[in-house]
Order: C-alpha cells, then sequence, then structure tokens
C-alpha cells in the first residue's frame, strides 16, 4: 500500500471514476503532481466531501505514497486554509478558474518542487485574504509562475524594453524579424510586472483594454516555452467578468 505522509497540496482536476468515486490529481508539498483515488466520494455519506476537491482549493493530506504506483490513495484530507472570500467573490473566483488552467497545463512533474510549490500556495492566499484591487492579479502571477517554470523574461542583455521576443524571452532595443514580438507600450508593461509583486500589483495602470492585450501577450508566451500547453480557453470567461 505505500508508506504514510503528510504534506500540503493544491487541487488541480477532479475526473469522476467508477459510479461514485473520483480521481483528483493534486500538486503536493513534497512529491510534485500525484493522482488520487477516492472511493464513494460522490455518494451522500461520503467520507470527504466533494466541496474538498474544487479547483485550486489548499489542502493538507495525509496520504499512502508508493512509488511505482500511479493512482495514490488518501487516508485523510482536509482544506488548509480555508478560502474565506474567493468562493463569494465572482473576479477572484474566474481568476482562480484560468490560473487553475494555466498551473494544470504546466505542472507535470511527478517530483517535489518546494520553491515552485511555496510561490504557488502562498500567490493563491494573498488573492484569497487581499481587500484591494486584484484586476492585475493574474498578469503579475504569469510573469513570476514562469521563473519557476524555466522562462522567465531576460533584461540582462539589453537595458532597453523597446521590444519584447516572446520567442527568446528577451528585451531587445531591434524589432526581431519574427512576428512573435511585444511592442511598447506592453513590452514596457512586461518589464513593469517584473518589477512588482502581488503587495505592489496596483501600481501597474493601465486600462482594461491593455489589460486584455496583455493577457494575450503572456499566453502566447506560455504557449511558445511549454511543450503540448495548447490553447487556454478560461481567458475569455475572465476578459468578460473584468470588463
Amino acid at each position: 500500500m505505500g508508506s504514510l505522509h503528510k504534506t500540503k497540496g493544491v487541487v488541480l482536476k477532479v475526473t469522476n471514476y467508477a459510479e461514485s468515486s473520483i480521481v483528483v490529481q493534486i500538486f503536493t508539498e513534497h512529491f510534485g503532481l500525484q493522482s488520487f483515488i477516492v472511493n464513494g466520494v460522490r455518494k451522500s455519506k461520503a467520507k470527504h466531501p466533494m466541496s474538498l476537491f474544487q479547483p485550486l482549493n489548499l489542502v493538507e493530506l495525509i496520504a499512502y505514497h508508493k512509488p511505482t504506483t500511479g493512482l495514490q490513495r488518501i487516508s485523510e484530507i482536509r482544506n488548509l486554509p480555508c478560502y474565506t472570500s474567493i468562493p463569494y467573490d465572482t473576479v477572484k473566483s474566474t481568476i482562480l478558474l484560468f490560473l487553475n488552467e494555466v498551473v494544470y497545463k504546466s505542472c507535470k512533474q511527478e517530483t517535489e518542487e518546494p520553491q515552485l510549490f511555496s510561490f504557488l500556495y502562498s500567490a493563491l492566499q494573498f488573492l484569497d485574504l487581499h481587500q484591494g484591487s486584484v484586476a492585475n492579479f493574474h498578469l503579475t502571477f504569469l510573469i513570476h509562475f514562469s521563473k519557476f517554470l524555466g522562462f522567465y523574461p531576460d533584461n540582462f542583455i539589453y537595458n532597453s524594453q523597446e521590444y519584447f521576443d516572446l520567442r527568446d524571452g528577451v528585451f531587445t532595443p531591434l524589432r526581431p524579424t519574427h512576428s512573435q514580438t511585444v511592442v511598447q507600450p506592453y513590452s514596457g508593461y512586461i518589464a513593469k510586472l517584473m518589477s512588482l509583486n502581488f503587495e505592489s500589483m496596483e501600481q501597474l495602470k493601465i486600462s482594461s483594454a491593455e489589460r486584455k492585450v496583455l493577457l494575450h501577450a503572456l499566453i502566447d508566451y506560455y504557449e511558445l516555452h511549454i511543450d503540448s500547453f495548447g490553447k487556454v480557453k478560461s481567458y475569455e470567461v475572465l476578459e468578460e467578468v473584468l470588463g
């Protein structure tokens, strides 16, 4: 059955399995992405309620871990911490659904990635607790998340933000010969986001129309740098909610 381990986790995806069970993919602190089978969870008197497994829920679990097994089993699981505002805030919950799609497409490693996990866990806690505007949260997240995925933009070669080359991930004063290029003012906005964090993200003063253009550029950036990333679908709902 494997040995028992206690770990934090972030719920990524749930798939119905058999009559009343699910397979849940959880990005864990100690083992990276893992798949767990949870039996009987869709019955009325289930040991673990389905509400535990909402997208990007933060959980603490005690689970059996056997490295040679594809599907692991959960002994105990609870929300830790419980979200206090995201379920009741349309903007935050829509941002969460968008981030869920991006994170699921990005985190494929079944190995421990403590820095990536720490960033993701604390970012989600910040989103839940922040009382100011979160209109720039997803943009700030995308820039800083890329650091842990290995394609954070490079601004050391040129001290220029005239163009941002999406393909090579560098800022350059010369326009690249290909079309996968971000021009001013959006290249400057990307550089600005690199200098900000979640606490200071409201310092980026952009219109909703500019925010849409910037989001499209960053999604293109992810598509170029993550194999089999595919097309992101949830951004359309996000754009509608943010206006």
